[in-house]
């Protein structure tokens, strides 16, 4: 599917769940929803699992969105307690659209207590509270973290009794109520190395062997050929801190200090804090490798776009950097903030820099880089090696310093889960790709409607024949829906074929309605669009 065809269908407000390879462009996807949502003056929550994901969005955590916190659990006590917070109770009454990001991080078990906090502070049965839920990511990157026996500090190799897949957030009950439509993005805007691919693809299937294997060996290099001003990849925090001080404490010169400027509550600041990848002080001196931490609205740079300390302008004392590609960028503070209700709660400024000698995997996801040095002789988890060596845009930026057999695996859950992803979004991809212009206008149209937000329909639109007609609000479709749970919903291909099937038997209008939980309005509206009236 492509980003257009899964834009296309976000728009119609159906629950979905965005995924694809590194690089396919899951994140400018989602960016270019919030932005359609935000000209429409529709709310939405963006969260991610984690708090350097969030700031993609200008976002917070989903467990600090929900008020759910560490909690593993939630009694009828404690959800009425969260109800009784005016400000979540509030925060989450007015959303319209829920995203979360880096799905494949978050356990199930915490997709339910967000699920049960929506239904239960929006008083309605449905998943979410009857929210629009954006799930993103790509279950075959980090997993969840979650509490092992101190026996068990890594997940078994084999293929063998492993109930840690069911961690996932696909295993949720919460995630087979909301049924969120499938939209695997299939388009690749980092790699273009056709080998390379090959070997992304053989670790992605749990099939990495010979010549993909060879690949990989003929990267290795030794620990005193390390090429000068190259960042490198570890999978522990100790060796990347050790290394970044280490050469910066051997260059010689002035150290300049930059640090953290920081407005707005404590909680929300120390949250964007945790989600930074620029520290609160940022401690550089000429010759000094970085990495730039942030996405240039200008497009000077994108978040690991890496680069040497060339000077420090003389008015203001701000870093000079020149990139890899050869640009001379000045590195002014850039802004993280925390949006809600479309008003800035907080926020924090910094120079948008961090030492870049070496950074861990898990900071690198989200980054595209054009070389590294990578050691996964370490590696401990199932999707750490894929995570790394899929940050690279080609086979010749890749220098290998170690690898373990871990590196080359993923969750065979993921594996498992993919085929069955790939297949329900080509049937979403096909059914979208039938509907007429006007059909898929006026499915959008409900959806802003719905959802409180100014009509759109330009002229060319009412010409195919909109008419404005009459939409319910959100609380009304809920309602319907708990007597008729497709109200509203798209039709699909085999509801159709039900319908005429079922309308050839003779049935009666209301026994079709009761069989396909539609209103007996909605049956004949469709039979009559079928040409079968």
């Amino acid at each position: 599917m492509t980003q257009d065809e899964a834009l296309s269908l976000l728009k119609t407000g159906a629950s979905i769940f965005l995924t694809g390879q590194p690089g396919s462009g899951k994140t400018h996807t989602v960016l270019c929803y919030i932005k359609a949502l935000q000209h429409l003056g529709i709310e939405y929550a963006y969260t991610a699992s984690t708090g350097i994901a969030a700031t993609h969005g200008h976002g917070v955590t989903i467990h600090a969105w929900s008020g759910i916190g560490v909690r593993g659990t939630l009694d009828r006590r404690d959800l009425d307690m969260l109800a009784a917070n005016r400000r979540l109770a509030a925060r989450i009454g007015r959303t319209s659209v829920l995203v979360i990001d880096e799905i494949s991080m978050l356990p199930a078990r915490s997709l339910g207590l967000v699920d049960a906090v929506c239904r239960h502070i929006r008083g309605t049965p449905l998943p979410f509270g009857g929210l629009q839920v954006v799930l993103v990511g790509d279950f075959f990157q980090l997993p969840p973290v979650v509490r092992r026996d101190a026996e068990r500090p890594m997940l078994p190799l084999h293929h063998g009794s492993d109930d840690f897949g069911m961690e996932f957030a696909h295993a949720s009950p919460a995630w087979r109520d909301l049924a969120p439509t499938v939209c695997y993005l299939s388009e690749q805007h980092r790699q273009s190395d056709k080998p390379f691919l090959e070997v992304l693809a053989a670790i992605r299937s749990n099939a990495c062997i010979g010549l993909h294997r060879e690949r990989l060996a003929a990267r290795l290099i030794d620990k005193d050929r390390l090429p000068d001003g190259c960042t490198r990849l570890f999978t522990h925090n100790a060796a990347v801190d050790e290394i970044n001080q280490r050469e910066l404490t051997k260059l010689g010169g002035e150290m300049h200090r930059f640090t953290m400027l920081a407005k707005g509550p404590v909680p929300f600041v120390e949250a964007l804090k945790r989600g930074c990848l620029s520290p609160e002080i940022v401690a550089l001196k000429k010759g000094a490798v970085v990495m730039f931490t942030k996405n240039d609205p200008a497009g000077r740079f994108v978040n690991g776009t890496l680069g040497v300390v060339e000077a420090f302008d003389p008015d203001d004392g701000y870093p000079m950097v020149r990139t890899r590609g050869g640009k001379r960028i000045l590195a002014e503070p850039a802004t993280w903030k925390i949006d809600e209700a479309g008003k800035e709660r907080a926020s924090i400024s910094q120079v948008p820099l961090r030492l870049a000698w070496a950074i861990t995997v898990h900071k690198s996801q989200g980054m595209s880089l054009d070389e590294a040095v990578i050691d996964l002789a370490r590696a401990f988890e199932y999707g750490q090696g894929y995570v790394a060596l899929s940050r690279l845009r080609s086979l010749s930026g890749l220098h290998l310093l170690g690898l373990n057999e871990r590196a080359l695996r993923v969750h065979p859950n993921a594996v498992a889960k993919d085929a069955e992803f790939r297949a329900v979004s080509e049937v979403a991809r096909a059914a979208a790709s039938r509907l007429e212009a006007a059909e898929v206008d006026r499915r959008h149209e409900a959806f802003r409607i719905a959802c409180g937000a100014h009509s759109e329909l330009g002229e060319a639109a009412r010409a195919r024949g909109l008419k404005g007609a009459s939409y319910p609000k959100s609380y009304e479709v809920a309602a319907m829906r708990e007597t008729h749970g497709n109200a509203y919903a798209p039709w699909t291909e085999a509801e159709e074929k039900d319908l005429k099937r079922r309308h050839h038997e003779g049935e009666t209008v209301d026994a079709i309605a009761a069989s396909l939980g539609r209103k007996p309005g909605a049956i004949r509206s469709r039979l009559k669009k079928l040409a079968l009236t």
